[in-house]
């Protein structure tokens, strides 16, 4: 049966409501300015003024998006830089109210197995299913999509949208979006494929497009768990595996265009371990199951604790004329998002060590040198309980009783 299609879209994406909607969630993700300048903060200021200018463009058709700002990032495990695309801040207002529209469109046709960037779902889901998974299988696919964003097709895209939407001039707008290119450095490049990491429409685009690759490994019987262009698919045996792989490449690769890794694709099995997510996942490491035999960890894997190290240190270096109160206040939020992202995992003992690490990095801040008496003029109870230092321990779930007991929990 052939999916209705939805029409006459853009009057309710340049209707005021919708765009005030879309400001308040720019203005709350924050962020930096684009090609232009503006910031969130200026556009603030005088943003009733703003918005009535995009609605009247969207209305007359004479909005063009700007170049989205080049920033590079350090890519984990690597030394080479992940490109990120800055658009403007009106740019993002824009994107936002054309995603309020489309996620309910394309929403409920998503796949169970897709985790990324979707309303209600989570990379803790995404994990529990790979985790169930493993309970019954053991040949795990660790594949890798080569710059996703980068070389996603524009056309085959739109035409993605255009089965469910068929409203012509918000497929032009999405369009212009994808092809409003970059300015690196004062010099404009052209985009002709790719949608940029950093844009608000991104993850929405990114999902439909690779929708495709979920129907159809779905169809063909692969236990896949995605979560944005990161997958894996797990196996009863080697050659379930191999077809499963064969599957995916002849869906990315020959449908979407795209092109599997060839350095970071692999079949292993759970006991020789795998990365997703953050996480290092396998069978053993002298973990056992009640009945005596090896069980499956999961722990964080070795670069987030390195980088969420790289944080603290760069955070606690004895620089400028701030306070303890003030250091604290910039590095509990790195401490506690780490920490309850890792919280379930098997955690205790390194949540201990990098505990006792934090401490003497604390001290070593408050006493401008590494060698002091902080454990005698500032001992742990007093950071933890008088100072609000975040505990890692305490954020472990079968650890918050024992707190809670011993009166040590905040």
């Amino acid at each position: 049966m052939q999916a209705r299609k939805a029409h006459s879209l853009i009057s309710q994406v340049y209707d005021m409501r919708n765009l005030r909607r879309a400001w308040e969630k720019v203005k709350a993700n924050k962020g930096s300015g684009g090609v232009d300048g503006m910031t969130i903060g200026r556009f603030d200021a005088n943003r009733e003024h703003y918005l009535e200018v995009l609605h009247k463009r969207l209305k007359d058709g004479s909005y063009r998006p700007r170049p989205v700002k080049r920033v590079e990032i350090e890519k984990p495990g690597s030394r080479a830089k992940r490109p990120l695309g800055i658009p403007t801040v009106m740019d993002r207002v824009c994107q936002q109210a054309v995603v309020q529209l489309l996620e309910p469109i394309f929403e409920p046709t998503f796949s169970e197995m897709s985790f990324g960037f979707r309303p209600g779902r989570s990379a803790h889901q995404a994990l529990r299913r790979v985790w169930g998974h493993l309970g019954q299988a053991e040949w795990v696919v660790d594949a890798d999509i080569a710059d996703f964003y980068g070389t996603l097709s524009h056309e085959l895209l739109i035409d993605l949208v255009a089965e469910r939407v068929a409203d012509g001039r918000v497929l032009q707008l999405l369009g212009q979006m994808l092809k409003a290119g970059v300015l690196r450095d004062g010099v404009y490049e052209s985009t002709i494929a790719g949608t940029p990491q950093g844009g608000v429409v991104s993850p929405l685009l990114s999902n439909i497009y690779l929708h495709v690759f979920d129907e159809r490994m779905a169809q063909a019987g692969v236990a896949l768990t995605r979560y944005a262009d990161d997958w894996v698919a797990i196996c009863h045996s080697r050659a379930e595996a191999e077809r499963a792989l064969a599957s995916a490449r002849a869906v990315l690769e020959g449908e979407l265009t795209l092109q599997v890794h060839p350095d970071k694709t692999r079949i292993v099995h759970v006991t020789q371990g795998f990365e997703f997510l953050g996480y290092k996942i396998g069978r053993g490491r002298g973990l056992s199951h009640k009945a005596g035999g090896p069980s499956l960890y999961a722990i964080p894997r070795q670069r987030s604790v390195e980088r969420f190290k790289d944080k603290v240190r760069a955070i606690t270096k004895r620089r400028g004329h701030r306070t303890l109160e003030q250091m604290l206040a910039e590095l509990n939020p790195v401490v506690r998002g780490w920490g309850m992202y890792y919280r379930r995992a098997h955690v205790r003992r390194l949540f201990n060590r990098l505990n006792g690490w934090i401490v003497l990095r604390v001290w070593n801040f408050r006493y401008r040198r590494w060698r002091n008496a902080g454990w005698r003029t500032l001992p742990k109870p007093k950071l933890y309980q008088e100072l609000g230092l975040v505990n890692l321990l305490q954020l472990i779930p079968s650890m918050e009783s024992y707190y809670r007991q011993k009166g040590l929990a905040r």
